[in-house]
C-alpha cells in the first residue's frame, strides 16, 4: 500500500497534531495489534545519506521480513475460537504483550478467553493455527538482508516473538536468519518493545552503542521508542526504501 516517504531521525521527533492519520494506510487484515494506527506521518531530519555510513543494522521481524497473518489465517483462527471480529481480535491483542515477553501458550488463550467470557473447545489447535499463521516471510526482503550481510553490515534482529514461535520459525528460516550476528527476542529476554529495555539490550549483545544503529520498524511507536535510546529509526514502508538507504 502507498504510504509517504519518510527521512531517518537520531532524535524523537514531535508529531504534529495536524497530521493526517490517513497519510498511512493500514495493512491488510489489519496487522499485529492494530498496528497500523501507528503509521502516522514524522518529521524531517538530517540527511538520509547519513545512515549509509552505520554498519550496524537492526530489523524488526513481523512487518519488515516475515509478513503478518493473511485474512485466510485469522478466518481459521476465528473458525476454532468460535468468536468473529472485534471482540475477539482485541481481547488477542490485549493479552499479547506478556505472551510475547514469555507466557505460556496455553496460558495466554485462557487470557483471551477469559476476557471473552467463552472457553475454547480446542486450545492445542488454536496454538498450532496461530504459530503456523506467522511462519511467512517476505522474499525480497531476505534477500535484501543477504546483500547486506554480503556488504560486511552487522545485522541484528530485534522481534516480539512468543516462545513457542522462535524454534518453529528458525527451523524453516534458518539458512537467512544465519546472516544475523545477534537475534534477540522479546520471549528470552522478557521484556517487548516499545520498552526502551529491548532496544539497550539488542545494542549490547552486538557490542555497539545504541546511538551506532541503524532500526526498522512498521511500528511507529516501536520507532519514537527506539530514537528515544539513540537508535536511528524509520517507519519501514517496503524493501525499496531499505536498498535505497543502506546500498
Amino acid at each position: 500500500m502507498p504510504r509517504p516517504p519518510n527521512r531517518l531521525l537520531k532524535s524523537a521527533p514531535t508529531v504534529s497534531p495536524r497530521c493526517k492519520s490517513s497519510a498511512w494506510s493500514s495493512p491488510s487484515g489489519a496487522g499485529r495489534g492494530g498496528r497500523g494506527g501507528d503509521r502516522r506521518c514524522g518529521a524531517a531530519g538530517p540527511d538520509p545519506s547519513l545512515v549509509g555510513m552505520s554498519q550496524t543494522i537492526v530489523f524488526d521481524l513481523y512487518g519488515v521480513i516475515a509478513r503478518t497473518q493473511t485474512d485466510a489465517a485469522r478466518a481459521r483462527i476465528e473458525d476454532l475460537a468460535g468468536v468473529s471480529g472485534d471482540p475477539f481480535w482485541s481481547a488477542y491483542w490485549a493479552c499479547r504483550p506478556a505472551y510475547d515477553a514469555g507466557r505460556d501458550s496455553a496460558d495466554y488463550w485462557a487470557d483471551v478467553a477469559a476476557r471473552l467470557g467463552v472457553r475454547f473447545a480446542d486450545v492445542p489447535a488454536l496454538i498450532e493455527a496461530d504459530l503456523d499463521s506467522w511462519t511467512d516471510v517476505d522474499d525480497r526482503m531476505v534477500d535484501l538482508v543477504a546483500d547486506l550481510a554480503a556488504r560486511g553490515r552487522t545485522l541484528g534482529l530485534l522481534s516480539n516473538i512468543i516462545t513457542d514461535l522462535v524454534p518453529r520459525f528458525e527451523a524453516k528460516h534458518g539458512d537467512w536468519l544465519a546472516h544475523f550476528t545477534e537475534r534477540v527476542y522479546s520471549c528470552e529476554i522478557g521484556v517487548a518493545k516499545p520498552d526502551p529495555r529491548a532496544y539497550e539490550i539488542c545494542a549490547a549483545r552486538l557490542g555497539v552503542r545504541p546511538s551506532d544503529v541503524v532500526f526498522f520498524d512498521d511500528a511507529e511507536r516501536n520507532v519514537l521508542a527506539a530514537r528515544g535510546t539513540g537508535m536511528t529509526a524509520e517507519v519501514f514502508t517496503g524493501p525499496d526504501q531499505v536498498a535505497s538507504l543502506l546500498l
